[in-house]
């Protein structure tokens, strides 16, 4: 039987892990760093932390040992904070089987090389982009594991890995579709958290739905703009890696960056709403690179400069939305 190792614990993890142990065409391991955890997953079929109450596909294991879970393992899942793939990887590459698929249910841009997720991976294990995978699109974590509708898009280079990856995740509640343009849903998943940072601050700030659909929209051409620039193809971004998770993202309380963003509008500090917040917030770190990698590129990226200067610069929210609001006028389409 194919065996799939879910390699991290937390939310998306669990909840990824939970969608394949239901789909039931694969074995599912879990490796999670807490050892609490681990044994509530075998013990009593739950998360406490990320999901209490909610019961997770008793078929599913779960382990403290990496190595045992990657024993074998057919896929990887790569489901921890994005700013620890590149060491998680270099302590687990000795135990990855040299075939295995490597799937990334991250969202975000590597500080400092301003890599992607894939590229990061295949840069530390040395594979070919063509063993890499991505998950992305409209998933927000509780939803998922509650068995509520929802779709995902499974991106690969090489297609027919993508079909492999989407015939074990397919289930009665969790429908998966294919794609080969990586470059284009890896930036929509990323840039994503960077808008809904935005989107929250509008909604801390007390603005309505006028202000939020003008921030998603504006953010949707930022992205296609990079993406574009990148190599990307602009119809992915109008899928669900990128115009779904964009309005899945902004609009949802259960989304940790329009959380943050939320928090940080409505008075609050950076640092505040950091030392409040249990769970990462990938936008907050990845805001950096996204617009590194924007500047690089010589792309412009309003939004994810004023989101930069908020979370990175004390830019306060009224200072932020004064500077947006005054940029010079410019044709609603442009730079691509």
């Amino acid at each position: 039987m194919t065996k799939v190792a879910v390699m991290g614990g937390g939310s998306w993890g669990t909840a990824f892990a939970n969608v394949v142990a239901d789909a039931g065409a694969a074995e599912v391991v879990v490796a999670g760093r807490r050892p609490e955890i681990v044994d509530a997953i075998n013990q009593r079929h739950e998360n406490p932390d990320y999901f209490p109450g909610i019961p997770l596909n008793p078929a599913m294991a779960a382990t403290t040992d990496p190595a045992k879970a990657l024993h074998a393992a057919d896929f990887v899942v790569l489901a921890v904070p994005s700013q620890t793939l590149r060491d998680n990887l270099a302590a687990w590459r000795g135990h990855i089987e040299p075939g295995a698929v490597l799937v990334s249910l991250m969202k975000g841009i590597e500080l400092g090389t301003c890599r992607r997720m894939s590229e990061v991976v295949t840069e530390v294990l040395d594979v070919p982009a063509e063993q890499v995978a991505v998950v992305s699109g409209p998933n927000l974590a509780r939803e998922i594991a509650e068995r509520q509708p929802a779709t995902a898009v499974m991106a690969c280079p090489h297609e027919p890995t993508a079909v492999r990856l989407q015939h074990i995740c397919k289930s009665a509640y969790f429908r998966p579709y294919t794609a080969t343009d990586l470059v284009g849903v890896e930036l929509g998943g990323a840039v994503k958290n960077v808008i809904a940072l935005a989107v929250g601050v509008a909604v801390g700030m007390g603005f309505g739905d006028n202000a939020k659909a003008s921030l998603i929209t504006r953010g949707l051409a930022e992205t296609v703009r990079l993406a574009v620039s990148l190599g990307a193809d602009e119809h992915t971004l109008a899928g669900l890696a990128g115009l779904g998770d964009l309005v899945a993202t902004c609009g949802s309380p259960l989304s940790r960056n329009r959380t943050f963003g939320e928090k940080l509008g409505s008075g609050m500090t950076v640092d505040e709403v950091i030392a409040q917040t249990r769970q990462t917030a990938e936008g907050v770190k990845s805001s950096e690179s996204v617009l590194e990698l924007a500047r690089r590129a010589g792309v412009e990226m309003p939004i994810t400069e004023s989101v930069v200067a908020m979370m990175h610069h004390d830019l306060s929210p009224a200072e932020a939305l004064a500077a947006f609001m005054s940029r010079t006028a410019k044709p609603e389409r442009y730079g691509i």
